[in-house]
């Protein structure tokens, strides 16, 4: 095994790992506080040399977009504007480096009462929709597309970036869901060949 540490870590993987502590997993992270979790993983990496206590955010920005190309792994989606998620290889990237992120003592930010409430409602709703419902039943190939889209909370009016935000959004939350994953799965591949 290899004795990894956060130096051995590339700039855009710190990042990643950041997005990832502050629970980039569902929702979207503000670069501002990337930085500020970026800076504490790797104190000093992401500063100015001339004023070691001041975090350069610009640096810290490139290394965002690095990490949302392919050629970087392809880990995150967002914008500065709209903030910064996981995508699933991001998540994989950052489940991996579990043992690292331990052996530094790094927690994960915990979910507030309103955050597992929201996302306990948007369990229950899932397993009410038509989708599910046609799943359990055995007939998962009589599903439409508006039913899949409703799943995943979008329709014709949503596209690109936001369009794959939501439904990774729900991957990302319930991918690995005993009830949720397999359907999750099936709908995604539905909706990207244009069923």
């Amino acid at each position: 095994m290899i004795n990894e540490t956060k130096d051995s870590l590339a700039n855009h993987e710190i990042v990643t790992l950041a997005v990832y502590l502050l629970g980039g997993d569902t929702q979207r992270i503000d670069a501002e506080d990337i930085a500020v979790k970026a800076n504490e993983l790797a104190p000093q990496r992401f500063t100015w040399r001339k004023y070691p206590n001041q975090i350069n955010l610009e640096a810290v920005r490139k290394r965002l977009w690095d990490a949302r190309t392919s050629k970087k792994g392809g880990y995150l989606i967002g914008s500065d504007n709209a903030g910064w998620s996981l995508t699933p290889n991001g998540i994989l990237f950052a489940r991996g480096k579990q043992v690292l992120l331990n052996k530094l003592n790094l927690a994960r930010k915990p979910l507030t009462t309103k955050e597992r409430n929201l996302i306990r409602r948007e369990r229950e709703r899932l397993l009410t929709c038509t989708a599910f419902d046609k799943y359990l039943s055995g007939d998962a190939d009589k599903i439409s597309t508006q039913e899949a889209e409703s799943f995943f909370r979008v329709d014709a009016y949503v596209t690109g970036d936001a369009r794959t935000e939501k439904i990774l959004r729900t991957k990302n939350r319930f991918g690995e869901d005993p009830e949720l994953g397999s359907l999750i799965k099936l709908l995604e591949t539905k909706l990207a060949k244009g069923d």
